[in-house]
């Protein structure tokens, strides 16, 4: 159960205690965040969906959330439901749940975290002559197009040729003012230097990764940082952990073993940081923020680090049931740091 159907899930369990007058709430939340658990809970994961419905409802948060409780442990694929603090819900899910989410990532390919949520809507985008803002408005319209959106592009001005040519703007984007009322207009902290030497890939993320308002580090004494192949650039990290699980699908297919979900332990924070990619991705495009999404590809990578060492057999080992497993979670994570690197316009190589 991946969490996006498990918000499904609990979403449907609101709407049929209400059906069934357990619940006397006029207007039902369009969705409902799962996440995690935070400090103090348990489970695979959590929400809050108790207390947002307690006022409504003129019930306590904690008797909601013990109702809710009772419709979903009679759900399949979950094997377990505790109520913590004032009414929080966390969620356990059976035993294969580590298998299943492997499996989903891998059948969705880089198109995991890809929803018709924002099906039908056209948010405008307009943004100033600026090459970071130019920048993350592609990003953005990405991010939402993923969401199921149909954005709508203007600038200021044409977008200049080296932003065309070398940062992967769209050539395309008509010219506007921004003023209209549904009009989101993105003006981040300009960069303080051209950013095109850098190439695509670099320039992108030397954009994108700092948040909107904060100042991006380029310029002389800068630069050579964002093309630095090494653990201190955050992109290298990325796209070196992408590439390393590429590796690890070619050495296995040498040794005559390939992937299969199951199990994986001791797995760190990985499988929460991928469960988590959808809610990173529709987060990115409420707020437009592209940022939270290239922060996020930072964490998958650097869970991953410590298991890539233990996914082949050492010696005169033989591939057993858990290298396997490992040798699938690592292709889902791969997978999750492409799709994720596409979705920021940056290319994630197979080999580097």
């Amino acid at each position: 159960m991946t969490p996006v159907e498990l918000s499904r899930t609990v979403l449907h369990a609101v709407r049929r205690a209400v059906n069934a007058g357990e619940l006397a709430v006029a207007v039902l939340p369009e969705r409902v965040v799962v996440a995690p658990p935070g400090p103090g809970g348990c489970g695979d994961y959590a929400t809050n969906v108790a207390l947002q419905l307690a006022r409504p409802a003129g019930q306590p948060a904690p008797a909601v959330a013990e109702l809710l409780r009772t419709r979903l442990l009679r759900t399949d694929g979950i094997s377990d439901v505790v109520v913590t603090g004032p009414g929080f819900l966390n969620i356990s899910l059976d035993g294969d749940a580590d298998g299943r989410l492997v499996r989903d990532i891998l059948r969705a390919g880089p198109r995991y975290g890809h929803t018709d949520t924002l099906a039908g809507q056209a948010p405008e985008l307009h943004a100033v002559h600026d090459a970071r803002a130019v920048v993350l408005m592609d990003a953005v319209a990405r991010v939402l197009r993923s969401q199921g959106a149909r954005p709508r592009l203007t600038c200021a001005h044409p977008p200049e040729d080296a932003w065309v040519r070398i940062l992967g703007i769209p050539s395309d984007i008509p010219v506007g003012t921004g003023t209209g009322t549904r009009s989101d207009t993105l003006h981040p902290v300009p960069a303080p230097a051209d950013p095109t030497p850098l190439g695509r890939d670099a320039a992108r993320w030397a954009l994108l990764h700092p948040a909107p308002h904060d100042r991006p580090h380029l310029g002389p004494g800068h630069d050579a940082a964002h093309l630095a192949q090494r653990e201190t650039n955050p992109l290298f990290r990325v796209r070196y952990a992408h590439a390393r699980t590429r590796a690890l699908l070619r050495n296995a297919a040498d040794l005559g073993f390939t992937p299969k979900p199951g199990p994986v332990a001791p797995h760190g924070d990985v499988l929460p940081l991928l469960a988590d990619h959808p809610r990173v991705l529709a987060a990115t495009a409420a707020h437009r923020a592209p940022d939270r999404l290239a922060r996020h590809l930072v964490a998958v990578a650097d869970a991953l680090a410590p298991l890539l060492s233990s996914v082949l057999p050492l010696g005169d080992e033989k591939p057993s049931a858990a290298h396997r497993s490992r040798l699938a979670l690592a292709e889902a994570a791969g997978t999750v740091l492409a799709g994720g690197l596409t979705l920021l316009g940056i290319d994630a190589p197979d080999h580097l």
